[in-house]
């Protein structure tokens, strides 16, 4: 089971975009797909079609102990996907685990039991480096980075590196950046190819080859309440994303190629 943190403390750069569409379409692929929302605005909630104000129970009440995950699972309308959504009431998990022993890995211990369950978890975290997003990176085993390129992106992901080497080193030595990825890419700009040319010089083979473009059909996707693969199946947007998602499988298939000993 892979889990995958999918992080960046900068708004708006199709974070939550990639957490439904990538989970979509590798389970189109046939693997079994949890995506977690930890984000208190809820978006990856309401593009999965689930109505906050029918919720009784989301990953705030997991967090606080009042329940166990299975119990706010819901399932999606592509078979192998599942949800744990969230609410706005998440904005109040950080003052209410502000005074926990050991806060920064109550989710952590709350998703030990689903090893197995699962092929992947992503968890999509809020835009922010506070105590839900470290809840986050210290459950996860791997962290994917969206980065738009429509602007220099180097100067925050120093930031969220950092923060990421320092949760590695106090709180989850096996936590790695596994993957960069290109979104609202442009390939007719001088900016978008900068940019991608800078992630390819600072970050080398960990930036995936597939860019996430720039489509207008993904803007409109999450009103439809389908990932974009269902959605708009021909449109660039439902292609990029199928390819991150062979090409997140491949790079798994190699890696484990790599581990083999030599005969």
């Amino acid at each position: 089971m892979r889990s995958i943190a999918l992080a960046n403390q900068k708004g708006g750069v199709a974070k939550t975009t990639t957490t439904v569409n990538l989970g979509a379409c590798l389970a189109e692929l046939g693997k079994r797909v949890l995506l977690i929302d930890l984000d208190p605005q809820a978006n990856l909630t309401s593009w999965m079609g689930i109505e906050q104000k029918g919720l009784e129970k989301s990953i705030y009440n997991v967090l606080l102990g009042e329940t166990k995950i299975e119990e706010v699972l819901k399932d999606s309308k592509v078979k192998g996907l599942w949800l744990a959504p969230s609410t706005v009431e998440l904005a109040g998990a950080e003052r209410a685990l502000a005074n926990e022993v050991g806060r920064e890995i109550i989710l952590k211990q709350k998703l030990s039991h689903l090893v197995g369950s699962y092929d992947y978890i992503f968890l999509d975290c809020p835009p922010s480096l506070g105590l839900i997003t470290v809840n986050a990176l210290t459950a996860a085993r791997e962290v994917f980075i969206p980065v738009e390129t429509k602007i220099l992106a180097l100067n925050g992901l120093v930031t969220l590196v950092s923060t990421i080497n320092l949760v590695k080193e106090r709180l989850n030595p096996l936590l790695e950046v596994t993957g960069i990825i290109p979104c609202m890419y442009d390939g007719r700009t001088n900016l978008s190819r900068e940019v991608v040319e800078q992630l390819r010089a600072r970050f080398g083979p960990k930036v995936f080859n597939t860019a996430i473009r720039e489509n207008i059909r993904l803007a409109e996707c999450p009103i439809s309440g389908l990932p974009i693969h269902l959605y708009a199946p021909g449109s660039p947007g439902a292609q990029d994303y199928m390819n991150l998602a062979k090409e997140v499988i491949q790079t798994e298939i190699e890696t484990h190629a790599d581990s083999r000993p030599q005969e």
